[in-house]
């Protein structure tokens, strides 16, 4: 019997944090075949999520450039996909969340022809800009998928709003299980700082990186971060942070 070839498609953190589980599930099923396509569009810190899970790229697209914009992600994922597409030939593609890579993921897809399952499918906000662009990214992805893998009620009552009746499953969101295979008490991280921390005492565990929140809004959270940090003394911060030009010189700043 000839095997289902299922494409994931990813490129940032947060997308492979998610969909680890899913191409693990995936590659387990013996009717499945499944193949693995990043564009990234966070290089270093798509492969560091990579080495922890222990995830293979079938298709490499290399895409991040420095200072790249939207557009210059969004060109190169198109034109990368075109020949991964060719070249893997699959069966269904499956894209997560709201990312440019999700956009550019199911655009081409739908250009080849394929049909898209979208991960994280049925999160709104109603504000175009906000987040941005997530929120145009998702909806633009709703209107091209075929299945809509919803995290919530509430993203399935979303999408049935906007007239999508068919294709919809319930799913609860892969971060939990993704969380589940990290949770133990013999595991160890690849950063042996984090090793080394106090876990009797309190962790806080912070990400910040939002382009909303450039200017203002991030100088007064890395001001809050750091009077936490010196008011706490039973308190351990832990601040993962963005490789965003941005989002580092702020964090140094202030922290």
């Amino acid at each position: 019997m000839e095997k289902l070839r299922i494409m994931s498609v990813f490129g940032t953190r947060p997308e492979a944090i998610k969909m680890a589980p899913l191409v693990k599930e995936l590659a387990s099923r013996d009717e499945i075949e499944s193949l693995c396509c990043v564009t990234a569009q966070h290089r270093e810190m798509l492969d560091s999520v990579m080495e922890v899970f222990d995830l293979k790229a079938d298709c490499d697209l290399d895409i991040m450039t420095p200072r790249q914009t939207l557009s210059t992600i969004t060109s190169k994922c198109l034109l990368g996909m075109d020949d991964a597409i060719e070249q893997l030939k699959p069966d269904m593609i499956l894209v997560h969340g709201d990312t440019s890579t999700t956009f550019a993921g199911a655009l081409s897809a739908f250009y080849h022809k394929v049909p898209v399952g979208h991960v994280e499918a049925g999160l709104r906000t109603y504000d175009k800009y906000s987040p941005f662009p997530e929120e145009m990214n998702r909806k633009l992805v709703t209107a091209i998928a075929d299945l809509y893998f919803c995290p919530t009620k509430n993203n399935r009552e979303n999408l049935l709003k906007e007239g999508v009746t068919e294709g919809l499953f319930i799913t609860g969101n892969t971060v939990i299980d993704a969380l589940k295979t990290t949770v133990r008490k013999d595991y160890r991280f690849t950063t042996e700082l984090l090793n080394e921390l106090d876990y009797s005492r309190k962790v806080v565990l912070v990400t910040c990186h939002r382009r909303e929140n450039y200017g203002q809004p991030m100088e007064n959270i890395m001001t809050a971060l750091r009077d936490i940090a010196l008011q706490n003394e039973d308190c351990e911060l832990v601040y993962p942070v963005h490789l965003s030009p941005v989002v580092r010189e702020n964090a140094q700043k202030f922290l």
